[in-house]
C-alpha cells in the first residue's frame, strides 16, 4: 500500500538488509528499520514493532534467514527456531513459518542456507500478499450485496488492525475495504480504539487517513451502542489463530463485538489467509494459548503532548496492578461466515474441509 506516493510492503529488502516499519511510533512517527541479527528480528516480534499474525509468520522466516548468514549449522539453525518461536505464543502464523523454515532448511548443506532461507523467506511474504489480496476480492462481494440494498455508505466496524501493518500487504479484514473504496462503494468505517495498546487508533485509522477512507474513531464499548442503533452493516475482523472448526481467536475485545453483532443481527465477518487456520486445533478455549502480556500496556498510554513529544503516561495508580490478556476466543457459533483467499466458510469444520479438502481429517 502507499504512504504518501510511495509503495510499501510492511516487510521488505533494500541494500541486502530486511526492513520493517517500527509500528510501536506510529501514527505520529513513520520509522523504517533495519532488522540485522537474529536478536533484532526476535525482539521487533516481541515488542511488537512488527504484529499481526500473517506479518510476524514473514518477520520469523526473515528472522531465520538473518540467522542462516551468521551461523547455517544445524545447532545455529535450532537455536534461530527456538528463540523466534518464544517470541508470541497465540499466532499460529509464528510457528507454521518456522516449522516450514526448518524442514526446507534442514535438507540442505549449510553453505546453502542462507540464500535458500532468503528465497523462501521471500516467496512466504509473496504469498501472504497474494492471498490478502484474494481476500479482497472475495470480501468485495459481501460490501457490494449490501451497498445494492441500502441508501448511503456501508458502514462496516473494526476491531484492533487486521490492515496491510499486520500482514505484508493489504490487510486481512481491510483488503475487502480497499476493494470497495477503489471500486467507488461509499463507506465509512467505525474504528475501535482497541485497548491496552490501541491498534485501532493508531494503527487502523492511520491507514484509514492514508487512504482517504471516510472512518470514524470510537472506544471499545460503543461498538454495541451502535449495533443497537443500526448505524453498523458488518463487522470485520482478523484473527491470530482459527480452529479447524472455525473458532476465532483475535485481539481481545472481539469476544464481545460478536455477542453485541449476534444480539442485533449484524453479520460478524472473520478474515484470514489459510497458514492462521491451526488444523491440529479443535476447541479454541481449551487449546489455543492466551498471550498474558505486561500490565503496563493497560496503565500506561502512549501519546503526542501539545509540544509534539511522543511520551507515555500513567493512567492508574502506581499500587495498582493490572491484567493484560491479549486476545480471546469467539466460538465458532457467533461467525457468519470466515474469508478465506479461496472463498468464504461457514464457521465450521465442514466449511472449512470443503474449501480445503486438503486438510480435512479422514
Amino acid at each position: 500500500m502507499k504512504v504518501g506516493q510511495q509503495h510499501f510492503r510492511s516487510i521488505w529488502v533494500a541494500d541486502g538488509k530486511v526492513r520493517v516499519i517500527d509500528q510501536t511510533r506510529l501514527p505520529h512517527e513513520f520509522t523504517p528499520v533495519a532488522l540485522e541479527t537474529l536478536d533484532q528480528a526476535a525482539t521487533a516480534i516481541r515488542d511488537m514493532w512488527v504484529r499481526g499474525a500473517p506479518l510476524i509468520g514473514a518477520t520469523a522466516a526473515y528472522g531465520i534467514a538473518i540467522a542462516m548468514d551468521s551461523d547455517p549449522s544445524d545447532a545455529g539453525l535450532r537455536r534461530a527456531v527456538d528463540l523466534l518461536m518464544a517470541t508470541r505464543p497465540t499466532a499460529v502464523n509464528l510457528q507454521w513459518a518456522l516449522e516450514g523454515m526448518e524442514v526446507h532448511l534442514a535438507i540442505l548443506p549449510p553453505a546453502e542456507r542462507f540464500q535458500a532461507a532468503m528465497i523462501r523467506a521471500a516467496a512466504i511474504a509473496d504469498d501472504d500478499a497474494a492471498m490478502n489480496e484474494a481476500i479482497g476480492t472475495h470480501g468485495l462481494a459481501i460490501i457490494e450485496a449490501i451497498a445494492a440494498r441500502k441508501a448511503g455508505p456501508v458502514n462496516v466496524l473494526t476491531h484492533c488492525n487486521a490492515g496491510w501493518l499486520a500482514t505484508v500487504d493489504w490487510g486481512t479484514a481491510t483488503a475487502p475495504i480497499y476493494k470497495a473504496h477503489a471500486a467507488g462503494i461509499p463507506l465509512h468505517v467505525w474504528v475501535d480504539e482497541t485497548r491496552p495498546r490501541n491498534q485501532g487508533a493508531h494503527l487502523t485509522a492511520w491507514e484509514m487517513a492514508s487512504h482517504g477512507i471516510p472512518h470514524t474513531l470510537i472506544v471499545d464499548n460503543a461498538g454495541g451502542h451502535l449495533m443497537q442503533r443500526g448505524e453498523v452493516d458488518m463487522v470485520i475482523v482478523g484473527t491470530d489463530r482459527t480452529t479447524a472448526r472455525g473458532d476465532v481467536c483475535n485481539k481481545i475485545g472481539t469476544y464481545l463485538k460478536a455477542l453485541a453483532a449476534h444480539d442485533n443481527g449484524v453479520p460478524f465477518y472473520v478474515a484470514l489467509p489459510s497458514p492462521t487456520i491451526d488444523w491440529r486445533v479443535q476447541d479454541g478455549l481449551a487449546e489455543i494459548p492466551i498471550e498474558e502480556r505486561s500490565g503496563d500496556e493497560v496503565s500506561l498510554v502512549q501519546g503526542k503532548l501539545a509540544d509534539g513529544t511522543v511520551a507515555r503516561l500513567r493512567i492508574s495508580p502506581e499500587a495498582t496492578p493490572a491484567a493484560n490478556p491479549a486476545f480471546d476466543v469467539t466460538p465458532a457459533r457467533l461467525v457468519t461466515g470466515l474469508i478465506t483467499e479461496r472463498g468464504i466458510a461457514p464457521a465450521s469444520a465442514e466449511g472449512l474441509a470443503a474449501l480445503f479438502p486438503e486438510r480435512a481429517v479422514r
